[in-house]
């Protein structure tokens, strides 16, 4: 068995002709540049069984030979592909499993499936590849072209394949970084066998929630922080694409939940053990939050506030001007954000964090796995003191104590759904469904205080200006609103103090 590792990046074609043109290339290059054709014909059976095992079957050819070539295991992070790889010359177009000597493919592929086993889907692509010696990392680096087919349909396969042959996994990432300023890209979390199942299934591409990840009481803080952070770089980087090209702001509102819940586990991290490179991403983190904030605060502000205000005073002209100006904003930010610039410099934050993520920062950390445990307890329980002690002061009519009550909040439930695995579920679901809802009392709150600011904006619009009386009416909209969520504000709070704590041993 071997273990294959390569950094997956998607990349449009006229960049990567770009690219094969450039001398960055030829700087790092030690063999001249192949190019070969390669098609592949995977293998399942009409269950899909070796899919829901997360296993892929294939028979490529290549020039005169055909190999067979079994994969599954391992992991993705931020593009970087592990895979475990068990791969047997074959002599034809034909699965041949006398040729299988090692144990492993009993293991992973019961002989009770391989009469089961029929093609399912065909790659055929052009790949130019070349090695490149990086730093001292041998690297393999691959352009195919072509495309996955069922018998059914088809979709373009253009992508970057930097394979390490030697060397440290965090290299692919620092000639990532230089491949960027070529050209641009998307870090590529799904593989060609997985394109193909896709296509097979006719899998519609949705907004991605985050999935905290399963602990086990025997893992250290390293693992536990180390896992957390994937985790939120996954959610965030599972909806970029839609956010970057659909009309569907669930993409931007989970990016952003990705984001605010990484700053959390980036603090704890930091309480750690404090780092320079850590306090420049969180600083990244931070000012990316307050640009797609901007756009999600006319998101809200416009299914939240004007569009119900419309519904109930139809042909009002007034409404409608305001509402046309305000969707006239959120264009402009959803422009800036779909601009090149910000699209390489999502990728950029990316190839940082897992630069980081493989670097030595990790490597120093010795904790056991009973402090994973007590820094979940001692986190927790801060923060819980924290929001008590605001709730208990808390004036209603003061906006600086409802938005510090809101910020603790939303690391309390982060911080709470992270840890939960570890102590008793149902006392912490019934904590975190209390906590829930105090927090989204707390943004609909944020969102007229808000509403309110950018009503302030509008009202200083010269084009605007016939239209005051309508920004007046808003306000009193919104006015009455708030009212009503300060009264269920207050009894959440009620019900959260009910709660028992779960962290308590």
């Amino acid at each position: 068995m071997a273990v294959e590792t390569e950094l997956k990046l998607r990349i449009a074609p006229e960049q990567l002709a770009k690219l094969k043109r450039h001398a960055l290339l030829k700087t790092y290059s030690i063999t001249r540049p192949t190019t070969r054709r390669l098609q592949n014909i995977y293998y399942d059976t009409p269950k899909l069984d070796l899919q829901k095992s997360e296993m892929a079957l294939r028979l490529r050819h290549t020039g005169r030979q055909w190999l067979q070539t079994l994969k599954g295991g391992g992991s993705v992070q931020a593009g970087l592909h592990r895979r475990n790889e068990w791969e047997v010359p074959v002599k034809r177009a034909a699965l041949d499993f006398s040729a299988t000597l090692e144990v492993e493919w009993d293991e992973h592929l019961r002989p009770s499936l391989r009469k089961k086993l029929h093609p399912i889907f065909v790659t055929d692509f052009a790949r130019n590849s070349r090695m490149l010696d990086f730093q001292g990392t041998q690297i393999e680096l691959c352009m195919d072209q072509g495309e996955v087919r069922t018998e059914q349909h088809s979709m373009p396969i253009c992508e970057l394949e930097l394979e390490l042959k030697s060397g440290e996994p965090r290299l692919l990432f620092e000639l990532a970084l230089k491949i960027l300023e070529v050209a641009p890209f998307e870090l590529e979390t799904v593989s060609k066998a997985e394109q193909g199942y896709r296509l097979l299934s006719g899998y519609a591409v949705q907004p991605v929630k985050g999935v905290a990840p399963v602990f086990a009481m025997t893992d250290s803080l390293t693992d536990v922080l180390k896992a957390l952070i994937w985790s939120c770089l996954q959610h965030f980087q599972g909806n970029l694409s839609g956010a970057m090209g659909s009309d569907d702001d669930e993409y931007l509102h989970q990016m952003r939940v990705a984001l605010r819940r990484l700053r959390v586990v980036l603090r704890m991290a930091e309480k750690v053990r404090a780092d320079g490179q850590l306090a420049g991403l969180y600083k990244d983190v931070a000012d990316l939050c307050v640009a797609l904030g901007r756009i999600r605060e006319w998101d809200m502000f416009i299914a939240g506030t004007l569009q119900p205000m419309r519904a109930r005073m139809a042909g009002h002209g007034g409404l409608q001007a305001l509402l046309a100006a305000s969707e006239r904003q959120r264009a402009a930010c959803y422009a800036e954000l779909r601009g090149e610039a910000q699209a390489r410099e999502m990728q950029r934050l990316l190839l940082h964090f897992s630069i980081w993520m493989n670097g030595d920062y990790w490597q120093q950390q010795t904790e056991t796995a009973q402090q994973a445990q007590d820094f979940a307890a001692r986190r927790l329980r801060k923060l819980a003191k924290r929001f008590a002690h605001f709730g208990q002061q808390l004036d209603t009519t003061d906006a600086t104590q409802l938005h510090a009550l809101r910020i603790i909040a939303k690391k309390l439930r982060y911080s709470a759904e992270f840890f939960a695995d570890l102590y008793d579920k149902k006392k912490a679901k019934s904590f975190l469904a209390a906590l829930s809802e105090v927090q989204d009392v707390l943004g609909l709150i944020n969102d007229i205080a808000v509403a309110h600011r950018l009503l302030d904006g509008l009202a200083a619009d010269a084009s605007l200006a016939a239209h005051q009386e309508s920004i007046t009416l808003s306000r009193g909209w919104i006015a009455h609103d708030l009212s009503h969520q300060l009264v269920v504000l207050r009894k959440t709070i009620q019900r959260f103090n009910k709660q028992a704590v779960f962290w308590q041993k």
